[in-house]
């Protein structure tokens, strides 16, 4: 499962041999919703995935495999995107080559950590900090779903940044 937001059900899962999770975060830090984004917007330069099996509990799983990705500090909210797609396609190879050899590992059962649904709210932009302060923070907004913005003088910006490459 993908950016599964759901959890699925053990009967559901009983239809199948295995039912696996690609998850962004260093697990068992980082169960929960958008953990890669909340990483980078808190000043990381990598980012850890992780193959799991599904669980009732959220993100709970044995793992099968764990890589870790450096995210270069200029690199946009797409090309983010792209670095955890090509980790993710590296996990769905390792699963299917590996399927019927796999020795899951058991998760830790401390220094559990979930992270919050990102919302609307989480890509305001305070302008009374620099550009510089808040870089990761408008680097990781996708601006379809989650523009960076501001609000000015009662109404609110909506703050877009690109690449261009001269």
């Amino acid at each position: 499962m993908i950016t599964c937001v759901d959890i699925i059900s053990k009967q559901d899962r009983g239809n199948y041999k295995k039912t696996l999770v690609l998850h962004a975060s260093d697990l068992p830090k980082g169960r929960g919703w958008s953990p890669h984004i909340w990483v980078i917007v808190n000043g990381a330069e990598e980012i850890t995935l992780t193959l799991l099996e599904a669980e009732n509990e959220v993100d709970s799983g044995d793992v099968w495999k764990i890589i870790t990705v450096k995210v270069p500090k200029n690199t946009l909210y797409d090309e983010i995107n792209e670095l955890v797609f090509d980790a993710e396609i590296k996990l769905m190879d390792y699963a299917i080559e590996n399927f019927n050899s796999v020795v899951p590992s058991k998760q830790s059962s401390e220094d559990i950590t979930y992270w919050p649904k990102r919302t609307p709210e989480d890509s305001d932009v305070n302008i009374q900090k620099s550009i510089l302060e808040q870089f990761d923070l408008i680097r990781t907004c996708d601006p379809n779903r989650f523009p960076a913005f501001f609000y000015k003088d009662g109404r609110k910006f909506i703050l877009k940044v690109e690449v261009v490459d001269e």
